[in-house]
C-alpha cells in the first residue's frame, strides 16, 4: 500500500537543465521542443523554448545518463547522449540547429561526467557520487567522513564554523541533531546507511532560495530509487582489535583491549510499473558487542568516580526484592 506523504523541508533533491536554442544564423528558435530521458528509469521530461531561445527544466532526477532530443520544424532533430546531472545545480545545453529539407538526426555524445564549469553555480559546491562513495576510505561508515572530500569540511564543522550550524537533509528533510548540544548527527553519527545514499553535495553559503535554514555549511543526500532493471547487492563489513595499530614509532601501547564491530545489509530495487512507478530498499544491521554497564556497586558507600558506584550492594538488592515482591519484575543481576 502507497501512502502519498508531504514533508516540508529545506534543501535540494533535484537537478534541472537550461540553455538556449538558435539557429546557425544566432536567432533564436522559439517553439523547439526539448525531450529529456532518464534512460534507466525511462522518465521523461518536456520544455518549448520561449520567443528568445530559451529553456528550462526543473525537477530532475540527479544522476544519469540523460538522452536529450531537440527538433523543430524545418531543421534536423538534435540528439545529446551520456548526460549526467548534479544534485543541486542546473547543467547548461545550449544549441545552434541547422537547417533541413530532409529529417536528418545528428547524434553528439556529451560524455559520462559533466565539467563544474559547463553547470550554473550558485557557491562554492562538492558533488560526491555513488561511484566516489564507494572508492573512498571511510572508517566509521559516517557522513562525515564522505564530505570530508569538501576543501572546506572539518567534520561537521564548514569553513571554521560551528558544527551545530551545519544543515544536514536527507531528501530535503531535516537530519539534524536539534538538542544542540553536539556537532554529532543522530544516531550515531550515521542516521541511514550510505549504501542507501545515490549523491551528496556540499554547499558553502549558497545563494539558493532553496536551500535555508543554517549559517554557512549544508550536507543534501538523497537516497537511491528503483530503475527498470532488477538490481540487488549484499555487503558485510567488520573490524576488530587486531585490525588497529597499538605502536607509533619504537612505543609500544600494550595489548589491545578486545573490540569488534560487525555490519550486514542489503539493497534491492527495481520497477513496479515500467517507466512509471519504481521500489528501492536497504536494511542494515549493526553489532557490537560490548559493556552496557560499566559502573559497579560499592561495598562501602564509596565512589572511585571511575568504575565504582557510591550505591550499595544493598541499596541495590533492597531495589531488587521491592521490585520482584511488589510487581513481579526480575531486575536481574547488578553485579555483571
Amino acid at each position: 500500500m502507497l501512502i502519498p506523504v508531504i514533508v516540508f523541508g529545506q534543501g535540494s533533491t533535484t537537478s534541472s537543465m537550461s540553455g538556449k536554442i538558435t539557429n546557425s544564423q544566432g536567432e533564436a528558435l522559439a517553439g523547439a521542443t526539448v525531450v529529456a530521458t532518464h534512460v534507466p528509469s525511462g522518465t521523461i521530461y518536456g520544455a518549448t523554448a520561449n520567443v528568445q531561445g530559451l529553456f528550462s527544466i526543473q525537477g530532475l532526477r540527479p544522476g544519469g545518463p540523460y538522452k536529450v532530443d531537440i527538433s523543430f520544424i524545418g531543421y534536423s532533430k538534435e540528439s545529446f547522449t551520456d548526460i549526467n546531472l548534479l544534485l543541486g545545480e542546473t547543467f547548461g545545453l545550449n544549441v545552434s540547429m541547422k537547417e533541413s529539407s530532409t529529417e536528418l538526426t545528428v547524434v553528439t555524445v556529451v560524455g559520462t561526467t559533466p565539467s563544474k564549469f559547463n553547470t550554473l553555480k550558485t557557491g562554492a559546491t562538492t558533488n560526491i557520487s555513488r561511484n566516489q562513495m564507494t572508492m573512498m576510505p571511510t572508517i566509521n561508515r559516517n557522513i562525515s567522513d564522505i564530505s570530508r572530500i569538501s576543501p572546506y569540511a572539518n567534520g561537521m564543522s564548514f569553513s571554521g564554523g560551528d558544527g551545530r550550524s551545519t544543515n544536514f537533509t536527507v531528501d530535503g528533510s531535516n537530519f539534524n541533531n536539534n538538542f544542540g548540544l553536539s556537532s554529532n548527527l543522530p544516531g550515531g553519527g550515521n542516521p541511514i546507511s550510505l549504501d542507501a545514499i545515490e549523491e551528496v553535495q556540499v554547499v558553502i553559503a549558497p545563494f539558493d532560495v532553496r536551500q535555508t535554514n543554517f549559517i554557512g555549511g549544508g550536507i543534501n543526500a538523497i537516497t537511491k530509487s528503483g530503475t527498470n532493471t532488477f538490481k540487488a547487492t549484499a555487503y558485510t563489513y567488520y573490524t576488530n582489535q587486531n585490525m588497529r595499530g597499538n605502536k607509533i614509532g619504537d612505543h609500544d601501547f600494550g595489548d589491545r583491549a578486545k573490540e569488534s564491530n560487525s555490519i550486514y545489509g542489503f539493497t534491492v530495487g527495481g520497477p513496479i510499473v515500467k517507466n512509471k512507478l519504481f521500489f528501492f530498499g536497504n536494511l542494515e544491521f549493526e553489532k557490537t558487542p560490548q559493556q552496557v554497564i560499566r559502573w559497579r556497586a560499592s561495598q562501602n558507600g564509596v565512589s572511585d568516580q571511575q568504575t565504582i558506584s557510591r550505591v550499595t550492594e544493598e541499596d541495590l538488592q533492597t531495589v531488587s526484592d521491592y521490585l520482584r515482591d511488589k510487581y513481579g519484575y526480575e531486575t536481574g543481576s547488578f553485579k555483571s
